[in-house]
């Protein structure tokens, strides 16, 4: 067994221990009733709201349809993000000229907390899926833009020139160089869109929803529902490991030496 399997294992091993530990103390500390339920229902509890919500929904609909809704919001803001921002990336990338018009914007409203502008986007776009969307859209859309045109920026010269001599058009060198030398990085980009985006998807539910689960944590928490805000916040915990495994799955398919020393 070579080193680096066995660092590996070893760091699984603390992360297991570590997660059990935990779960046990949680159990032992809401049993002793160390802490009010309120405010820590115990792992039994939240599993029977679980079962339940999985049962009969959360507000006349079922959590099924509440991941559904905040998925959808979700992909659609991403693939969106996705076919515009890759693109403005590399071509800004490849012209400073464009990227004078562009960046000023981008660099403005990047810091800014989502909900500085969410009611500029709800007055604008109403208070729909639209505004919703919008908003999960520029939270991911400023990252993916910042690592394409990054790693545009870094693709050796001497690359894209040997090319040009050799009779290459510039889409050619476009789609044969420049594009697949970049794909590690807006991946790497993507997921970084992907949890900025995710983050917001709480605030993005605030407004005039009625079903997504951020709204169900949201709305629960005003009625003191403790149990089904830890189920809502376990459930969107799971989803966002999920989708950052499959992201980092294809990269370590598509880009094995990504990482490599």
């Amino acid at each position: 067994m070579n080193e680096q399997l066995r660092k590996s294992i070893i760091t699984k091993i603390i992360s297991l221990i570590t997660i059990i530990f935990t779960l046990i103390l949680w159990m032992v500390s809401t049993k002793l009733k160390w802490i009010d339920p309120v405010f820590l229902p115990s792992p039994q509890s939240l599993w029977k709201t679980f079962l339940d919500l999985c049962h009969n929904g959360y507000k006349d609909s079922s959590l099924g349809l509440h991941i559904m809704q905040s998925m959808y919001r979700l992909l659609v803001a991403l693939l969106l993000a996705f076919v515009t921002a890759v693109p403005l990336g590399i071509v800004c990338g490849m012209n400073s000229y464009i990227l004078a018009i562009f960046e000023p914007f981008i660099e403005f409203y990047r810091p800014l907390p989502p909900l500085a502008y969410y009611t500029l986007l709800v007055l604008w776009l109403g208070i729909d899926n639209s505004s919703k969307i919008a908003l999960l859209y520029l939270s991911a859309f400023a990252p993916l833009f910042l690592a394409t045109l990054s790693s545009v920026k870094q693709v050796p010269k001497d690359r894209i020139h040997a090319a040009l001599s050799l009779g290459a058009k510039r889409m050619n060198v476009l789609f044969s160089i420049i594009f697949p030398s970049c794909l590690p990085d807006i991946i790497t980009g993507l997921r970084t869109a992907t949890g900025v985006a995710y983050s917001t998807l709480v605030a993005a539910e605030m407004v005039a929803a009625t079903s997504g689960i951020g709204w169900m944590v949201l709305d629960a928490s005003k009625y003191l529902r403790s149990d089904v805000v830890f189920v809502g916040i376990f459930i969107m915990g799971g989803i966002a490991i999920l989708l950052d495994g499959v992201i980092r799955l294809y990269q370590r398919k598509q880009f094995t030496w990504v990482g490599k020393e």
